[in-house]
C-alpha cells in the first residue's frame, strides 16, 4: 500500500498501483462513504469524465475501494480544461434529483448559528443574511476545487471525492471555478455552462463562505492554526470577494 493522503473526512491508500482504499477519519463519515458506494455506480455513466465508483470491501473497519482515477492535481489551468469542467457540471446538474434522493442523497444544512457564534468578523452578520433563500434543487458535487479536479497533458482526466454530494445550489459547484482560477479557465467554464449573472453572484457568495467552514473545522479538531487560517480567509474574501487559494 502507498499512502495517498487525507482530507477532512477520510484517508486514502493506493493498493497494487491500481486501487484506492478509503477509510473514514471519524465515525460519522462512515455512512457518507457507504452512500457513495450506492450513488456513484448510478451516477458515473451520466458524466463525461471519469469519477470514483467505490464498493465496500470491509465493514469493520469500514473500507471502500475504487479504481484509481487517472491524472494529477492541476499545475496550470487553460480554456480547454474550463470547457471540459463546464460540460461536466452541466451533466452533473442535469441529474434527476428525485432519483438521487431515492439513493440516499439529501440536502445540506448550513451551520449558520455556529458561524455566528464562532466567526466574528466585521460585516459577518450582513453576509450571513445573504445566504437566506438560496436554492436547493440540484445534485451538486459540493466540494469542487483544485484538490478534486485531475488532469494530464493539458486536459481534464477526472473528478474525485464525492463525499459531499448533496441536493443544493448549482452555484456552489461554480464557486472555485469562477472566482479563484485564471480568466481563460473561468471564462471557458462560464461559456460552456451558460452562467447567468444571477448564478455568478451566488457562486461568489459560496466562494466567500468557504473559509467559514475551515474555522469551524479547526475548532472541532482543536487546531488553532487551522482556525486562524480560516479566519484570515474569511476576512480576505469578505473584503475583496476573491482569494488566490
Amino acid at each position: 500500500m502507498t499512502y495517498l493522503g487525507e482530507g477532512w473526512d477520510s484517508r486514502a491508500e493506493l493498493v497494487d498501483g491500481h486501487w484506492v482504499d478509503r477509510r473514514p477519519r471519524r465515525p460519522e463519515v462512515g455512512p457518507q462513504l457507504v452512500r457513495e458506494s450506492v450513488v456513484m455506480p448510478w451516477l458515473a455513466p451520466r458524466l463525461p469524465l471519469p469519477v470514483p465508483v467505490p464498493v465496500v470491501v470491509s465493514d469493520e473497519p469500514l473500507v471502500v475501494r475504487h479504481e484509481l482515477v487517472p491524472g494529477e492535481e492541476l499545475a496550470s489551468l487553460n480554456a480547454a480544461q474550463g470547457r471540459q469542467l463546464g460540460e461536466f457540471l452541466l451533466a452533473l446538474h442535469a441529474t434527476p434529483v428525485a432519483e438521487a434522493e431515492e439513493r440516499g442523497v439529501g440536502r445540506m444544512t448550513l451551520p449558520v448559528e455556529r458561524f455566528r457564534a464562532e466567526v466574528e468578523v466585521p460585516g459577518g452578520e450582513e453576509f450571513l443574511a445573504k445566504l437566506d433563500g438560496l436554492p436547493a434543487d440540484t445534485l451538486v458535487h459540493g466540494d469542487l476545487g483544485p484538490d478534486h479536479v485531475l488532469g494530464r497533458d493539458g486536459v481534464l482526466t477526472g473528478v474525485i471525492d464525492f463525499g459531499d454530494l448533496h441536493i443544493g445550489d448549482a452555484a456552489l459547484d461554480l464557486a472555485w471555478a469562477l472566482n479563484s482560477t485564471p480568466p481563460e479557465f473561468a471564462d471557458a467554464v462560464a461559456l460552456a455552462y451558460g452562467v447567468t449573472e444571477e448564478l455568478r453572484a451566488r457562486a461568489l457568495l459560496w466562494h466567500q463562505l468557504g473559509p467559514w467552514h475551515e474555522v469551524l473545522y479547526g475548532n472541532d479538531i482543536g487546531d488553532p492554526v487551522v482556525a486562524a487560517e480560516g479566519l484570515a480567509g474569511v476576512r480576505d474574501r469578505l473584503r475583496i470577494g476573491v482569494s488566490a487559494g
